[in-house]
C-alpha cells in the first residue's frame, strides 16, 4: 500500500462505496464532484473488496480513515441492507472505535436500488448505525435541498438514492444535483468542525 500524505490545510472526505452494477460507483462520482465544489476539500474515492469491486479506485485501507475530515459511504441495496462487502468492512474498525479515529467527524451515506421500493431507506438508515457508534456527526438531505421536493426518481431525506432498474435507468438530473448538493454539504459541515 503507499500511503500519500496531504498537507494539512487540504480537508480529507473520505467517500467509500460497493458497487454491484455500476449505478453506485457513478454516485460516488457525482458525490465527490460536489466535495470539491468547497474550498480547501478533496475527495478521496475507495471501494472495499468485494465480488464486483471496481478496479478504477484503491480498494479503502483503515489509514484512509485516520486521514479523513468526513466521511460518506455508499452502498446498493442487497434486501433492504448494505452489500456484505460494505459491511464487512464496517466489522474491521473496532480498533478505530476504541481509539475514537472518526469521533466527532461528519458522515453520510448514499445508496442505489435495482427495484422501486427496494428498501433504500432501511439501507441509509442501517449504514448510518455504525457510524453512530464510531461518534460521527450524521448528516441526511435537508428539504431546504429543493430536487428533494420535485424529483419523481431517488433522494431521500436519509441520503442520496437511485432506483436502477437493473442498470437499464440511468442517474437522474435530479439525482445528479442531489447527490453533488450532499457532497457539498458534508464538506462544508467538515470546514467548519475542523476550524
Amino acid at each position: 500500500m503507499v500511503h500519500i500524505e496531504y498537507p494539512s490545510s487540504i480537508m480529507n472526505v473520505l467517500i467509500i462505496y460497493y458497487s454491484t452494477n455500476g449505478s453506485t460507483k457513478k454516485m460516488s462520482r457525482f458525490i465527490s464532484r460536489g466535495v470539491e465544489n468547497i474550498d480547501g476539500a478533496n475527495a478521496i474515492l475507495r471501494t472495499v473488496a468485494g465480488e464486483n469491486t471496481s478496479q478504477d479506485d484503491p480498494i479503502v485501507h483503515k489509514e484512509d480513515l485516520k486521514d479523513c475530515s468526513a466521511l460518506i459511504l455508499g452502498s446498493p441495496t442487497h434486501f433492504g441492507n448494505m452489500a456484505a462487502p460494505m459491511k464487512t468492512f464496517i466489522d474491521t474498525t473496532t480498533s478505530e472505535w476504541y481509539n475514537g479515529t472518526l469521533t466527532g467527524k461528519p458522515a453520510g451515506v448514499f445508496t442505489s436500488t435495482s427495484s422501486l421500493h427496494g428498501g433504500q431507506e432501511s439501507t441509509l438508515l442501517s449504514m448510518m448505525l455504525p457510524l453512530l457508534h464510531h461518534g460521527m456527526v450524521i448528516s441526511g438531505v435537508p428539504y431546504s435541498e429543493k430536487k428533494l421536493n420535485s424529483t419523481k426518481t431517488g433522494g431521500t431525506p436519509y441520503g442520496p438514492s437511485h432506483v436502477s432498474f437493473n442498470g437499464k435507468n440511468d442517474i437522474s438530473d435530479d439525482e445528479k444535483i442531489i447527490c453533488m448538493n450532499f457532497g457539498s454539504r458534508i464538506a462544508s459541515l467538515a470546514k467548519k468542525l475542523n476550524k
